[in-house]
This record gives structure tokens, C-alpha cells and sequence, in this order.
């Protein structure tokens, strides 16, 4: 911790700020007394947020807040029924609304007025499928705009979205879908990533084999081969015909509870297979809106991007940037191909205004010695956030000294459970160097020592005291909450414990210090010890195994230790199976360092 800010904004970046139009309405004058208001009066504050944000409801209802002394158990808008699709696409010009880059292969971009039109046809679509509302739609699709379409369709009409992103093996996704019954599965032909094509084909047909609740297997054309593999799987069709002869016309949004399902995210599956997490759509909709429009000033007129696959819970955040009228900028593939400069050189071409990464790439960019300082204008970038693993001190100097130095650097930190963020950036606070800037509008952060007492300038567990609109509507197959209750509140009654060690600053801020339950964290990406096993234990040479995660060169990296059975050495051919194994059915993430 130092006393000297590395960046301070200027008198134009806050009053210019949508947070300082927000308090000025409510005569508060800092960011402190925002923070404030917005915890010790949630139900003005996530009530003036529906106003000042516009939210597209039939009715937002009297009630606010009911049992706000319960967690979990608390509802926000008990009353209120809307659509969450229906306030991403207010916009209807011909303007962009997504820009996609896969890597060096395809460029498209989608103007709003065809973003609606195509959403259009798709709930068309999709209601002519037999779609309706609380039917699951699973994903197995890269970050591109088809994607978006389909997700957006799918809500519209009140359908479950859940998605992972195309290198996840068949047992990865089996897990996750396997638990949910989808009635459509959305898929590609294929994928590149580091200038090779990957294709899909048989790895969906294999899920399709066991995912026997799928009567419709679409086909998003990436690599030019969807006609093919669509005649190869049960019900395949290619998305373009799907849509074939369906309306443009505008739609009618379904209204339904501000708790009604919207997606299903995936815990890392720490003690079996990943927990399904259900999110409701009023509750996303109003946190994202929080987090974009007030903590991280997106306006209108910004290109927001965030390096993100379908498997991440910011891609989630990412398309919630529409509800904030932003163009989203697309990227999928390796953000090192066919060169370090591939996501700056997006950056420049595109007017990019906020890029939105991992602390592993920051490190990654750092180590390739490229200083995009020196070798981009990046004139449109005023901020870079960083999320997924803590961000070093040392990357928050790079960030300064070799990317852009008058830029608001806002590293942030929150979850899949959530979807969202307990702590991260906001546009009227200095940033210092290996700290966060503080708790995100409307939470009630805190950091409690083992007694459940709270502490400031000591490691301790980062919990919230109160409820906020986007915690978990429930787990999926958990009829009487336990799973739920045991994963956040067992620990602390009535207080939401993250599992996250942190320490609050003398300056107000935050410091992630890690994860402090057995999920492990390499790259960024949460990773629970028993999916590891579960591959491991499939190979026969190997008795017992024990995964760990060792702070590793500013990451995470996973060490899997192994008992062989009696005669079996540890040698090449068995590392290799092990490897094969972990790449093949869960992802490469899965596949120890050592």
C-alpha cells in the first residue's frame, strides 16, 4: 500500500460521470455517502437505480424490499414483472451494436436494428419449437454475435439460457447440462483458437448420446462446415434455416417475475460435480445495471469489451452492457493470435473506450514484452478492468507504465454466484496501487475474522452483511435450499460468506488475497478439486490423488500429487494419459501444471 494515488480523476471525468448526475439528484456529495445511502437504504436506493436507469417493465409494484432481514430469503420488486431481453434492446438504429473479431478469420459487426430484427426471428423460432417459458436452452458456442441472438431469444420468451464455451470435454459439459434436461441445444461447427480449426462434430454427437432431453441440436456457421455437421447430429438444423421465414416484425417481450429464472451458471464443483446456480432476470438486470452504468460509467456512447468465453460469468455481464445502450466489442479465440498486439490492435481499430481483461493477461502481455504504450494511440481507452484472479501491485504498475497512464485502472472482484461484483472500480475515487477501489454501490462488504468479528488492515473472510438483488434465486435440484444455504450462510448466520480471504485498506479499498475454500483459481478460472479427481481416478495406475493450488509467477497453478499402484512409475506414458484424460473430458484449465 502506498499514499500516492496512481490515478486521480479530473474535475470533467466526474462531473461528467453518470454516478455524479445520480448523486447530485440526491444531494449526496461523495462517493462515500453513495455507498452509504446505497447500503443503509436499499429500497431507495435499488428503486431510484429502476428510475434513473429507465427499466422496460408492465409494473414495477409498490414493494421494494420484503424480509431484508433474511438471507437467503429476502426479495426485491416481489410485485414487479418485466423482461430482461426486452431492456437490452431499446435501441433500434443502425449504429453497431456488436463487433465481432474471431481471431484473424472472421470480422462481422451487427447493427442494432438487425440485433432486434434477428432476435425477433429467433423467439419466433424458437416458440414454433415448442419453447416456452421455464424451458432450459444450453449453449456450447463461442463469444460471437449469433450467440448473443440466441440468449436473447430464449429470454424474450421467458426460456433458461446456460452455456460453457467450446474446448470444455464431454464430461465438462455432460455435468453441467446433464443436470438441467435442456429442450434445445445451440452449438458451432467448429471454433479456431491459435490460428487452428477445431471442430465440433463429434464431440456433440457424443454429448447428444447421453443429453437425451435435447430435441433440437442447432448449428451456429463459424468455420463454414454447419450444413455438414448439422445432417450428423439428432435434430440438427442450421441456425439460418431455423430461422428461415420467421417474422422481423417486433415482438412482445413475456413479462414475468422480477424472480423468474434468466440463466444457470456452474459452481467449480469443489465436493462433486459443478452446483447449478439459478439467477433471476430482475435481479441481473438491476445489479448489472448498477455495476455498469454507475460503478464503471458506461454510456451510450462506449465500445465495451471484455476477453471472455460463454463459459465465464462476464460474458453474462458483458451482453448486460446493451441494457446500457453500449456497443459490445467480441472477441473469440487466443488473445495472442496471430500476435500479442491482437486485442490492442481491436482496440484501436474499433475506438475501444473500456477493455475489460484477466489479471493473467495483464501479466501475460507483460512477460511478451510488448508495452502497447509505445506501439498503440488507444486515444478512445479511458478505463481497463481486471478481474478473474488478484491483480499483482507489479501489474498495476505495468498497466501504468506500459499500456495507457491516464486511465482509470479498476480491478474488481465478485463471482459466479453472484454474477457480479462485491468490490471493484467507480469513477470518482483515486486508484491505488494493489488495491481495489472499494465495495460496488447497493453492497454491504465487509471482512470478518474467525470469531465473525469485523476487521480493517488484516486478512479475514470477505462476507456482505445484506442482501442484494442478484443472489441466487436457488440451486438446481436442491427442493429445500440446503446446498444453498451450506455453500453462503452456514459459516456466518444470516451473512453471506464468499470464501474469499481480503483486507480492507487503510484507504478504504480492498485486497483479494486468494480463495479460502478448496476451489482452485489458475488463469483466472475457478476450478473445484473434484472435477480434477473425477478424470484422475480414471486412470488405473493411480490410487489416490491430491490437487493443490500453489501461487505460482503472479497466478495460480495447479500441482496434482499421485499414489501409483504397486510397480508403476510416474513416467512419461503416464503423465501423458493423465493429461489426455483431463483435457478430453473437462478442460485444459483442468490439466495440472505439474
Amino acid at each position: 500500500m502506498t499514499d500516492s494515488p496512481l490515478w486521480t480523476p479530473d474535475e470533467v471525468r466526474i462531473v461528467s460521470s453518470n454516478l455524479w448526475r445520480f448523486m447530485q439528484e440526491r444531494k449526496l456529495k461523495t462517493f462515500s455517502d453513495a455507498l452509504r445511502f446505497s447500503v443503509e437504504k436499499p429500497d431507495a436506493f435499488w428503486s431510484d437505480l429502476w428510475s434513473f436507469c429507465g427499466v422496460r417493465a408492465e409494473t414495477r409494484g409498490e414493494r421494494v424490499l420484503i424480509d431484508a432481514d433474511k438471507m437467503p430469503g429476502a426479495r426485491f420488486f416481489p410485485d414487479a414483472r418485466l423482461n430482461y431481453a426486452e431492456n437490452l434492446l431499446w435501441k433500434n438504429g443502425d449504429s453497431d451494436a456488436l463487433v465481432f473479431r474471431g481471431e484473424d478469420k472472421v470480422q462481422r459487426r451487427m447493427s442494432w436494428k438487425e440485433l432486434n430484427a434477428n432476435v425477433a426471428r429467433m423467439h419466433r423460432a424458437l416458440a414454433s419449437a415448442g419453447v416456452k417459458a421455464g424451458d432450459r436452452v444450453a449453449g456450447v458456442v463461442p463469444n460471437m454475435p449469433e450467440t448473443i441472438v440466441c440468449f436473447l431469444a430464449a429470454a424474450s420468451l421467458g426460456a433458461i439460457w446456460s452455456s460453457c464455451s467450446p474446448d470444455f470435454g464431454e464430461r465438462g459439459i455432460l455435468d453441467r447440462f446433464g443436470q438441467i434436461t435442456p429442450k434445445i441445444l445451440i452449438t458451432c461447427d467448429g471454433y479456431y483458437y491459435a490460428g487452428k480449426t477445431i471442430r465440433m462434430a463429434e464431440k456433440i454427437g457424443n454429448v447428444l448420446k447421453e443429453l437425451k432431453s435435447v430435441e433440437r441440436t442447432i448449428i451456429i456457421d463459424y468455420i463454414g462446415e454447419s450444413e455438414a455437421v448439422a445432417g450428423t447430429l439428432r435434430g440438427g438444423v442450421r441456425l439460418s434455416r431455423f430461422m428461415s421465414g420467421m417474422s422481423s416484425d417486433p415482438i412482445a417481450f413475456a413479462q414475468l417475475p422480477f424472480d423468474h429464472p434468466l440463466y444457470i451458471l456452474y459452481s467449480s464443483g469443489t465436493t462433486g460435480i459443478p452446483k447449478c446456480i439459478v439467477h433471476r432476470a430482475g435481479g441481473i438486470l438491476l445489479k448489472h445495471l448498477s455495476e455498469h452504468v454507475l460503478n464503471t460509467d458506461t454510456k451510450p456512447s462506449d465500445r465495451l469489451f471484455y476477453f471472455s468465453t460463454c463459459g465465464w460469468m462476464m460474458w453474462n455481464w458483458l451482453v448486460s452492457g446493451l441494457a446500457a445502450g453500449a456497443t459490445l466489442l467480441l472477441y473469440d479465440g487466443s488473445p495472442f493470435y496471430p500476435s500479442e498486439r491482437v486485442l490492442f490492435d481491436f482496440a484501436d481499430e474499433e475506438g475501444m473506450t473500456i477493455f475489460g481483461t484477466s489479471a493473467k493477461y495483464i501479466d501475460a502481455v507483460k512477460k511478451s514484452g510488448l508495452t502497447p504504450k509505445t506501439t498503440h494511440k488507444l486515444a478512445a481507452l479511458r478505463a481497463m478492468l481486471s478481474t478473474g484472479s488478484p491483480l499483482s501491485a507489479e501489474s498495476f504498475d505495468f498497466v501504468y507504465d506500459g499500456i495507457k497512464g491516464d486511465m482509470q485502472l479498476a480491478s474488481i472482484s465478485g463471482g459466479t454466484d453472484i454474477c457480479g461484483c462485491f468490490v471493484g472500480g467507480n469513477p470518482l475515487s483515486p486508484v491505488y496501487r494493489g488495491e481495489i477501489q472499494g465495495a460496488m454501490l447497493g453492497m454491504a462488504v465487509d471482512v470478518y475474522d474467525e470469531q465473525g468479528k469485523p476487521v480493517k488492515a488484516e486478512k479475514g473472510e470477505l462476507v456482505c452483511t445484506r442482501p442484494f438483488p442478484s443472489m441466487p434465486v436457488m440451486f438446481w435440484n436442491d427442493p429445500d435450499g440446503s446446498k444453498y444455504h451450506d455453500a453462503y450462510f452456514a459459516r456466518f448466520p444470516n451473512i453471506w460468506c464468499h470464501g474469499d480471504f481480503a483486507e480492507i485498506t487503510g484507504h478504504g479499498g480492498m485486497i483479494i488475497h486468494g480463495r479460502s475454500d478448496a476451489t482452485l483459481n489458475p488463469g483466472g478460472v475457478r476450478i473445484g478439486t473434484a472435477e480434477i479427481y473425477a478424470q484422475v481416478e480414471q486412470v488405473p495406475e493411480v490410487i489416490e490423488a491430491l490437487a493443490i493450488g500453489q501461487d505460482w509467477d503472479s497466478d495460480v497453478r495447479v500441482v496434482l500429487f499421485v499414489r501409483l499402484r504397486a510397480g508403476v512409475a510416474l513416467d512419461a506414458d503416464c503423465a501423458w494419459r493423465r493429461r489426455a484424460s483431463a483435457r478430453r473430458f473437462a478442460s485444459p484449465r483442468h490439466v495440472p501444471a505439474q
